[in-house]
């Protein structure tokens, strides 16, 4: 495959999917990633944790400005994510931690079809796109250029965000993904 490398199996994500539970509070407390004009994710429910810091940059545009993430209030109440997250920089070699963010599909729901190629978090070459799957049942549907997965709770894929990319989930439960970008050495 050249667009997907299930590079992890077996990951223990009950516990961060057992916070992200018990604080339902914390989807879309910041809702510019799903809500500005034309955006391939307004189906999804989204939950910050490391990202752009919104006071200090441009939000009005079709890609939030690019500053250096920094942490959400959320990073306090979804400790468990800490192992899963520096398990995954360990393996692949990571320097520099990017964005983080939990993202959640519903039964019957789309991300629209799109390519991120607008913004520095995806122009570096050592810059590179992880998914945790912390609920991914099948049905889920996963497509990166002419190659589609479906990913199972506990497996860590990396993907070619740079193709156009879209997910249709099919399943009889949400989709629930924790994104990470990272810096790796070369």
């Amino acid at each position: 495959m050249r667009n997907f490398q299930k590079i992890a199996y077996g990951v223990d994500t009950r516990p961060l999917l057992h916070a992200i539970t018990r604080n339902p509070h914390l989807w879309n407390a910041n809702r510019f990633r799903t809500t500005f004009p034309n955006t391939p994710h307004a189906a999804v429910d989204d939950i910050l944790v490391r990202f752009s810091d919104t006071e200090k940059c441009d939000t009005t545009g079709k890609v939030i400005g690019d500053q250096t993430p920094v942490w959400y209030p959320s990073v306090h109440v979804l400790q468990a994510m800490q192992p899963i997250v520096l398990g995954l920089m360990t393996r692949v070699h990571a320097y520099e931690l990017g964005r983080v963010i939990v993202s959640r599909l519903p039964p019957g729901g789309r991300i629209l079809r799109h390519a991120d190629r607008d913004g520095e978090y995806v122009q570096a070459s050592d810059r590179a796109r992880y998914h945790v799957v912390l609920q991914g049942l099948p049905g889920s549907l996963y497509t990166c250029g002419d190659e589609t997965v479906c990913m199972q709770d506990g497996e860590i894929w990396w993907f070619n965000a740079h193709e156009e990319h879209e997910v249709i989930n099919n399943s009889a439960d949400d989709r629930i993904h924790l994104l990470v970008d990272v810096r790796t050495w070369p």
